[in-house]
């Protein structure tokens, strides 16, 4: 729990800076803001003017980057000696299961199980990105439970980002890359599945956004408060399977 206090922390200690937009080449570019209208996005150049292009070049808009070098080490020195998630295999297991009672817990455990991924961890995902809103699209695109941009909803075949069977099994199958990406690191997998992985190899570790920052610490509190209310184990490979979600 410290682990989390302290990025959290460190998080809002910072002034904030301009937001990043993240091409689906891997370029970044800071910008001043940004509009989407249907599948065009205009953007507003820090440097001045602006430039507008398909929503489908863009793989994500990252807010307020954390710009101090004591910041930035920090946040990789909480992350290599222990991390912020639990260490524990985030790999399929049928005793660690989704973590809220839903409609959509059979597609989760199938896509989970598909791309051998932790159930628990997409139904977290999908709690801290949509709530569970089907039809939620952001200010910045992203749509659906998983809420896909669009390059990434291209990228995985998705035709519909609404459906909830395409959006779940494109999230977690990006999900299960990022995680054989990044040798099973919850921490840098999921900063990536917010920033992109081109910013976790940018930066060697969690980019130094606050969003980033405080997007992986919601999503390991959830995994954690379950593994301390015995939900799903804190080891998922010994334990038998489980019963219960969270309400």
């Amino acid at each position: 729990m410290r682990t989390l206090i302290a990025i959290a922390v460190l998080s809002c200690a910072v002034p904030a800076s301009a937001s990043i937009a993240v091409f689906a080449n891997g370029r970044n570019m800071k910008i001043d803001a940004y509009a989407v209208q249907e599948d065009t996005i205009r953007l507003t150049l820090t440097s001045g003017g602006e430039m507008s292009m398909p929503l489908t070049r863009i793989e994500r808009i990252v807010d307020d980057e954390i710009v101090t070098p004591e910041v930035v080490e920090e946040v990789k020195k909480i992350v290599e000696e222990g991390g912020v998630f639990p260490k524990r295999s985030y790999r399929f297991s049928e005793s660690s299961i989704p973590l809220w009672q839903s409609k959509y817990n059979e597609i989760i455990t199938k896509a989970a199980r598909k791309f051998d991924v932790d159930a628990a961890l997409v139904s977290a995902v999908i709690k801290a990105e949509s709530d569970y809103n089907p039809n939620d699209v952001s200010h910045k695109g992203a749509r659906g439970l998983m809420q896909l941009m669009p390059a990434t909803a291209e990228r995985f075949g998705v035709t519909n980002s609404l459906d909830p069977e395409q959006n779940i099994h494109a999230g977690t199958r990006y999900l299960a890359w990022l995680l054989k990406t990044f040798d099973g690191n919850a921490d840098l997998a999921v900063a990536a599945y917010n920033a992109g992985e081109g910013n976790v190899w940018k930066y060697d570790g969690v980019p130094p956004f606050r969003e980033t920052v405080n997007y992986i610490n919601r999503i390991s509190k959830h995994i954690r408060r379950a593994i301390d209310e015995s939900v799903i184990p804190r080891d998922p490979a010994s334990a038998p399977a489980a019963a219960a979600a969270l309400r």
